[in-house]
């Protein structure tokens, strides 16, 4: 897939483009039914597929507080997935205040044909855009006849599919629901964090963990409590090398220890590196329990080796 940042370059000429247009938070399998609607339509004319997305996020921009909008896929998760999906284009428009202004009209004349030239443009039927949101399917099919593309509507069903699951997936990791949330998005959910120094106390009840500070603070993090986790990290002895270990992660203000500040931080099965400064992937696989408050420190040890058994029980499971 190629990826072009408007802004940075002029557009190439697209083959027959097939395009569509949204922000395919999360690349789910709502999203994966679009998309391949999209190259069955662009196999059939010997066209390329063009997925015009926006970041930042456009409800990020128009959100009335800061911070209350969180993703699902970062903008580079997202071409990640959007590329091992097969599309052949992604165009990352900078999305801001002046862009919201445009009217209708001069967002399908000035933008998609000036820009895309495309032969057929793929829209949810309830889509709207430009300035006070006037432009819609019927404008789009309108202006096509005019200007020279077609114009194929995504139905209801298909589009209600995509749209309730972005918000199920947001809720069933707020709720624990994680096999919930990996089933609608077709993967383990997952972010990145960079390991950095903690006050070792994992370490003095016998399970040393690596303290997270996520990179991207837009990016969903799971409601608080235990998880068993994968995990992608460079291997000490080849940092070329990418290696997978399994672990258990908590998420929470560890009531029993301070009951302060909310932290993440892994425990990985069999390992002793040091891995401090590493940004690593974290991959949720299952949730054990939620967080609590214990008596004492060896009630919380007794009980982190409880999750541990019942992390490694389950991972025996799924082999």
């Amino acid at each position: 897939m190629r990826i072009h940042e408007i802004g940075t370059g002029e557009l190439p000429a697209f083959r027959n483009a097939v395009i569509t247009i949204g922000s395919f938070d999360g690349v789910h399998t709502g999203h994966q039914k679009i998309l391949n609607r999209m190259k069955e339509v662009a196999a059939a004319i010997g066209g390329e597929t063009v997925i015009i997305t926006f970041f930042p996020h456009p409800r990020k921009v128009i959100a009335s507080i800061p911070g209350e909008v969180k993703i699902l896929t970062t903008i580079r998760e997202k071409k990640a997935l959007l590329s091992e999906a097969g599309i052949d284009h992604l165009v990352v428009i900078p999305f801001n205040h002046n862009f919201a202004q445009s009217s209708a009209e001069d967002f399908v004349e000035q933008f998609l044909v000036k820009q895309f030239h495309p032969h057929t443009v793929i829209i949810g039927y309830d889509h709207r855009f430009g300035k006070n949101r006037t432009g819609d399917y019927h404008l789009l099919e309108s202006m096509g006849n005019s200007l020279g593309f077609e114009v194929k509507e995504i139905d209801e069903q298909m589009l209600q599919e995509s749209a309730i699951s972005s918000t199920r997936i947001r809720q069933a990791l707020l709720q624990h629901r994680v096999k919930d949330a990996n089933e609608l998005l077709g993967y383990p959910y997952f972010f990145e964090g960079i390991v950095i120094e903690g006050n070792r106390m994992g370490r003095t009840l016998g399970f040393p963990t690596a303290n997270l500070q996520i990179a991207e603070e837009d990016k969903l993090i799971p409601g608080n409590g235990v998880y068993i986790v994968h995990v992608q990290l460079q291997d000490p002895a080849n940092q070329g090398r990418i290696i997978e270990r399994s672990g258990m992660m908590n998420i929470g203000i560890r009531p029993t220890i301070d009951g302060k500040n909310r932290v993440i931080e892994v425990h990985l099965f069999d390992w002793n590196d040091s891995i401090y400064g590493q940004t690593i992937r974290v991959e949720l696989l299952e949730f054990i329990r939620e967080e609590k408050k214990f008596d004492s420190p060896d009630a919380l040890r007794n009980q982190i080796k409880n999750d541990e058994q019942s992390a490694k029980d389950y991972l025996q499971s799924i082999r």
